[in-house]
């Protein structure tokens, strides 16, 4: 048995772009369901290309899932809107430090990654869809040493 915890991120027509954007830094496999994929189940004619449901799953357990809203949600708070934060964290430097600086192209930067008074690296940026991120990468061997 397993259980997981993941994102899911709602757009207001930007899904597979964000989507894209995640995969292109993130690495993984995506796929993507688009509204006409079951016809009348979601919005009208005009909006058969938006996301429906997209998944993001990486090699290392990372998923983000998301969707676009149909225009009868138009009103609806999106990942953008804020009271929420993705958050990446762990003690894989190099995969950490990566995932920052590609998803800080285009971002907003919150607080620059550097080393918190709490020992971590760490960082917030929200992305160019508006999307706020939190990153902590645990001290690394020769850091704790040297602390």
């Amino acid at each position: 048995m397993s259980i997981r915890l993941n994102p899911y991120l709602n757009f207001h027509g930007n899904a597979r772009e964000a989507l894209e954007f995640y995969h292109s830094v993130l690495g993984g496999s995506l796929d993507l369901m688009r509204y006409d994929s079951i016809p009348g189940m979601m919005g009208g004619d005009d909006e058969a290309e938006k996301i429906m449901h997209g998944q993001l799953e990486t090699e290392d357990g990372l998923t983000i899932m998301a969707a676009d809203y149909p225009a009868s949600m138009a009103e609806a708070p999106d990942a953008s809107t804020g009271g929420n934060s993705i958050s990446v964290s762990g003690d894989d430097a190099a995969r950490i430090r990566a995932a920052w600086q590609g998803l800080a192209a285009g971002a907003d930067i919150v607080e620059p990654f550097e080393r918190a008074p709490w020992g971590d690296t760490f960082g917030m940026l929200r992305d160019r869809f508006g999307v706020p991120w939190m990153f902590s990468l645990a001290p690394q061997p020769e850091e704790a040493d040297a602390g």
